[in-house]
């Protein structure tokens, strides 16, 4: 039995309550925007069709209270809640919310989202499923001394991860016994500020892994189909920066025991919805079960262009009761596609916040680019929210016409009045080791010791070659006038002269 929704209040903010919101007018349906004190003139804000204000300022007194999202869903006649990701996409709490109150909630069952959410849990799941999973224990760990008995037992490195994290918070790595009394205590303090949860457990460190993500979906029929993997290996703090898909360590066998994998998991957690698998991949292209993200990701559009699904639409599709629109079989892939987050930070001093306004901000275009932003210009970068500002995805037919693509995209993209990362971007895309395709969770580290230097460095490529194309153009245009001033003809020189130049450029 399908359901019909009609509207959807967004909650949360930025490029992917846009994204969301662009989904809602492709399917006929009104989207509803909420925003808080800073964003009442947001982009978001602006696209959709009906917005109302939470108040406050700070995510907790905004984007995180469930009380007035779901009150603000109830007074405009919403028939469903998308979360998007980060604020309340993973919190089980507002998901058996939504219920209680009779809103759909886009995205998995609350019950499935506490339990692929505790890391802990989601472990024991994989292990019943039969996936391969990094030596660990699946235990809280609250003693030094049990730390140490565990640490022994798996051999150093260990790294320490918080049971009902993400995003790096809460994570610790170890090399030595002399370290893990400390370790063990920040990684539970930081959890516990993080998600008001301090458990913690410990896990066998991979020293040179890469980051290898399978996408989900799954009906409430029983059907679960994966689209294939995405390479999330480039990352900073933990945190992904440029992703891309399809990765090049995963060949058609490594990809069908990786996506069934995935699935069997998926299976037996019950998932509905849209979702990732993610693995850690050792250089002898062993993987290894790492997490459930129950929510859209930030990368997904590398996988849309890919396919050619829209994630956003399935997801509504799922959420009305349908069953999957597409079997495993009929996923097809072309292509390759890239994905560079343009955040507003410093890269050069070590990538932080650099937040302010938006004093010009033009996006690239041309065959194979597509942009998912949240802002435009004049807008002010809010210092109180993550500085993602964008996703710039482009398509190839190939590894190298996308990342030629993605050169070009860079070059074009226009961003004044602070600091982001399109520079880090370009230098990455001229990086041998990127290139060739030699890649792991260190590749910032490993290729770019001193990032402060290699940026100067590209930056100032940029300039010269900007200032010397300008110059040239310059004495172009003195000499085109003064063509014109010596014609003889009664038509305006300045018409004249735009005539000859225009005829110089073909």
């Amino acid at each position: 039995m399908t359901t019909t929704i009609r509207k959807i209040l967004i909650a949360n903010r930025g490029e992917i309550a846009v994204r969301i919101a662009r989904g809602c007018r492709d399917a006929g349906i009104i989207s509803v925007a909420v925003y808080s004190d800073p964003d009442r003139m947001a982009y978001h804000v602006r696209v959709a069709d009906e917005a109302y204000a939470l108040g406050g300022t700070t995510s907790a007194e905004s984007y995180l209270r469930q009380d007035k999202i779901i009150e603000t869903a109830r007074k405009c006649g919403a028939d469903a809640i998308h979360p998007g990701y980060g604020f309340l996409a993973e919190n089980h709490d507002f998901a058996a919310l939504c219920r209680e109150n009779g809103l759909i909630f886009i995205g998995p069952s609350p019950e499935v989202i506490a339990l692929l959410g505790d890391k802990v849990q989601a472990r024991r799941v994989a292990e019943k499923a039969g996936l391969p999973v990094v030596p660990g224990s699946v235990q809280n760990i609250e003693q030094v001394d049990v730390a140490r008995i565990e640490a022994y037992r798996i051999g150093y490195p260990v790294l320490i991860k918080a049971a009902a994290g993400g995003g790096g918070k809460g994570m610790r790595i170890v090399n030595d016994p002399d370290g893990l009394g400390a370790a063990l205590s920040t990684a539970a303090s930081e959890a516990g500020s993080a998600f008001g949860d301090r458990r913690v457990y410990i896990e066998k460190y991979i020293s040179r892994p890469r980051h290898v993500e399978i996408q989900i979906l799954g009906d409430a029929y029983g059907n679960v189909i994966h689209l294939g993997e995405r390479e999330c290996s480039i990352q900073r703090r933990h945190q992904k920066v440029i992703e891309e898909s399809p990765s090049m360590i995963v060949d058609d066998a490594m990809r069908a025991k990786m996506g069934a994998a995935a699935v069997e998991l998926a299976k037996a957690a019950g998932y509905v919805g849209a979702g990732t698998v993610e693995f850690l991949v050792d250089e002898n292209k062993h993987f290894y079960f790492l997490e459930v993200n129950t929510r859209l990701q930030v990368e997904h559009p590398v996988t849309e262009m890919v396919t050619g699904l829209d994630l956003v639409q399935e997801q509504f599709k799922i959420a009305r009761g349908e069953k999957l629109s597409i079997r495993q079989e009929d996923v097809g892939r072309r292509g390759h596609a890239i994905e560079c987050r343009i955040y507003a930070e410093d890269a050069a001093a070590g990538f932080i916040p650099c937040t302010g306004h938006l004093s010009a901000y033009q996006e690239p275009s041309g065959p194979g680019v597509r942009v998912d932003s949240g802002f435009i210009a004049g807008d002010d970068v809010p210092v109180y929210y993550d500085p993602l500002i964008a996703k710039l995805i482009v398509w190839g037919a190939d590894r190298n016409q996308a990342i030629q693509r993605m050169r070009r995209a860079l070059n074009e993209y226009v961003v004044q009045g602070i600091e982001t990362t399109i520079s880090f971007g370009r230098l990455v895309m001229d990086n041998e080791s990127f290139i060739s395709g030699r890649l792991s969770t260190h590749f910032i580290e490993d290729e770019f010791a001193d990032l402060a230097e290699s940026l100067t460095r590209s930056d100032g490529d940029i300039r010269l070659a900007a200032m010397t194309a300008a110059l040239v153009d310059y004495r172009l245009q003195l000499r085109l006038l003064a063509v014109s001033r010596r014609a003889k003809s009664e038509e305006n020189p300045w018409k004249i002269s735009g005539r000859q130049a225009g005829l110089r450029k073909r």
